[in-house]
């Protein structure tokens, strides 16, 4: 039986231009590669769904970040509003502006960085992708909706994921038609009887699992 490598994890703040980002920063032993979170539409670092499958990720020796998108302050009026979580532009100059804040930290600075995008949050992090082509090396998209962002889908150059429920007819259908601008290597993975959430017993998992061995073998690739 293996026993899992000690994992540091540290709250701290993300800095995104001029905006203080809460965040927090999991470190294990050995850090293979790290993936930043981009978060779905009002949801937050605190998302159930994305602290599980990164604690998946860190068990695989993989570093993870996750943060808020937005300030308590924008939390407010977007609660309000609903507009701040669609707003693309804002929430993929931030992914950007947290790619680079990663890039710059002395332990994880050397480390092949991988972005984890849910709903919103997968334009996100396909926009930052096209950004950053030569940092950026592998995306995976939940239940994503990467018809969001049309002008990166054919600039991004990394191994890119995009997993759906099988139950969840209008996101196929957009990830199908995205994928089909993607030029990068890439798959469509539809996990059976899966809604958008991927609330059923064991669907979650199997997300993790697929994300998990995505961000392995394409880091592996990257360093070999």
């Amino acid at each position: 039986m293996t026993h899992p490598n000690t994992i540091e994890s540290h709250e701290l703040y993300v800095q995104a231009g001029e905006t203080e980002l809460a965040g927090n920063l999991a470190v294990p032993e050995h850090a293979k590669g790290v993936v930043a979170f981009a978060h779905g539409s009002g949801s937050s670092r605190f998302s159930a769904r994305n602290r599980y499958v990164a604690s998946v990720l860190n068990e695989a020796g993989l570093a993870t970040l996750l943060f808020d998108l937005l300030t308590d302050a924008e939390e407010v009026i977007d609660q309000r509003t609903r507009a701040l979580r669609f707003d693309i532009g804002l929430l993929s100059q931030r992914m950007v502006d947290a790619v680079d804040w990663l890039l710059k930290q002395p332990v994880l600075g050397d480390l092949p960085v991988g972005l984890f995008g849910a709903s919103t949050g997968a334009a996100a992090a396909l926009n930052t992708a096209a950004a950053r082509p030569e940092k950026v090396k592998a995306v995976v998209s939940r239940g994503g909706r990467p018809d969001l962002a049309p002008e990166a889908l054919p600039l991004v150059r990394c191994p890119t994921l995009l997993i759906v429920g099988g139950n969840d007819p209008a996101v196929i259908e957009m990830n199908k038609q995205a994928a089909n601008r993607l030029i990068a290597p890439h798959e469509l993975d539809i996990v059976p009887g899966a809604t958008h959430l991927f609330e059923e017993p064991g669907k979650l998992e199997e997300v993790a699992r697929l994300a998990r061995d995505w961000f392995v073998n394409s880091f592996s690739e990257n360093t070999s």
